[in-house]
C-alpha cells in the first residue's frame, strides 16, 4: 500500500492533482493528457513518473502508447476528488475530457481524417479545396449570416451568393469602406458591412441564423466575450462556426499580424464555447501548413439551444 504521507505530498501539486482527477475518470495516454490539459509533454511525463513511483497510477501498453490509469486506494481517491474540485481548472478539464472521449467514439471522423490526408495528393483535373469550399458555402450559408472580423469580406462575398443576407462586421473603417465598395461593384445587394468590434457587434439579439468567426477570435481582447456576443446574436437553433489557429509558440505573430492570442488549445476552445452557452460543440484540427512555423487550423462548430 502506498505511503499516506508520500501520497499526500503528491496530491499537493496542482498539475499532479489535475492528472489524477482525469485518470480517475478514464485511462489516458500522454498525448490525451496534452490535449485535455494544454500542457507540454515533458511536464506531463514528469508528473506521471512521480505518480507512478508513488503508486498512485499504473500504466499498460496499448499499441504504440502507454495508457495511464488511476491506482489510488479508496481513501486517497476520495481526498484527491475533493481537492480537485477546489481547483479553478477542474470544470474545464472535465469538459475537455468529455470532448476527447466523444472524438474517440467518432469512427466517422477517423475515416474522414484519413480521407483528408489523401485529398489533393493525387492530381485530378478540376478538383481543389477552393472549389469544394465554394460549393459547400453555396449549400450551407442560408438565412441571415454574420461574418465577425470579416476584414475585406472575401468569405462574406462567397456566402452572400446563397444567403438571404450577410452582415460583415469589422473594426477597421478602411476594411469596411473597401468591402462596401467591392460588394457594390459585384452587385451583392444583400451584403452589408458594419463597423464594430466582435466583442460587441452591431447586431440585434436573436437576429441571425449563422455566425462565422474566421481567424478573428485570436484578435479579441476577451475571446469569451466575443463568443457570448455571438450567442446573443443568434436565433434559437442558430449555428456558430469558428476557424482559428491552434495554440502555437510563434511569438512574432503578435507584431507581424497584430495577434492578441497565440491561437487556442482545442480543449480551451471547447470549454469557452460551452461557457458561452453553446451546445452540440465539436472541435477538430483540420489543417497544418507545410511552411514554418507550421500554423495549424482549429475548427469549432456549435449551436445555440432551441
Amino acid at each position: 500500500m502506498p505511503s499516506m504521507l508520500k501520497s499526500l505530498k503528491l496530491l499537493s501539486d496542482p498539475t499532479r492533482l489535475r492528472i489524477l482527477h482525469l485518470l480517475s475518470q478514464e485511462g489516458l495516454s500522454v498525448a490525451d493528457l496534452q490535449e485535455v490539459l494544454g500542457m507540454g509533454q515533458s511536464r506531463i511525463s514528469t508528473a506521471l513518473s512521480q505518480l507512478k513511483t508513488g503508486g498512485l497510477v499504473r500504466d499498460e501498453r496499448s499499441g504504440k502508447n502507454n495508457i495511464y490509469r488511476s491506482a489510488m486506494e479508496t481513501e486517497i481517491l476520495a481526498l484527491a476528488t475533493q481537492a480537485a474540485t477546489e481547483l479553478p481548472e477542474s470544470g474545464k478539464d472535465l469538459t475537455a475530457l468529455k470532448h476527447l472521449l466523444a472524438k474517440r467514439r467518432d469512427r466517422t471522423r477517423l475515416y474522414f481524417d484519413q480521407l483528408a490526408g489523401r485529398f489533393g495528393r493525387d492530381y485530378v483535373p478540376g478538383r481543389s479545396w477552393k472549389g469544394l469550399a465554394e460549393a459547400l458555402l453555396k449549400v450551407m450559408a442560408r438565412g441571415v449570416v454574420a461574418d465577425l472580423g470579416a476584414g475585406e469580406g472575401t468569405l462574406s462575398q462567397l456566402m452572400a451568393q446563397r444567403a438571404e443576407k450577410v452582415i460583415a462586421v469589422d473594426l477597421s473603417p478602411n476594411m469596411v469602406e473597401f468591402g462596401t465598395a467591392l460588394a457594390r461593384e459585384h452587385g451583392l445587394d444583400n451584403l452589408e458591412y458594419r463597423l464594430g468590434d466582435i466583442e460587441s457587434p452591431p447586431l440585434d439579439p436573436g437576429s441571425v441564423d449563422l455566425v462565422v468567426l474566421s481567424q478573428a477570435l485570436h484578435h479579441a481582447g476577451h475571446p469569451l466575450n466575443a463568443l457570448r456576443a455571438a450567442f446573443v446574436a443568434l436565433r434559437p437553433g442558430g449555428r456558430l462556426i469558428v476557424l482559428d489557429l491552434l495554440a502555437h509558440s510563434f511569438e512574432e505573430a503578435r507584431d507581424l499580424y497584430a495577434d492578441t492570442w497565440l491561437g487556442f488549445a482545442e480543449a480551451d476552445l471547447a470549454a469557452m464555447l460551452e461557457e458561452a452557452g453553446f451546445r452540440q460543440v465539436e472541435t477538430a484540427v483540420v489543417d497544418r501548413e507545410e511552411q514554418a512555423p507550421h500554423f495549424q487550423t482549429l475548427l469549432g462548430v456549435a449551436a445555440r439551444p432551441s
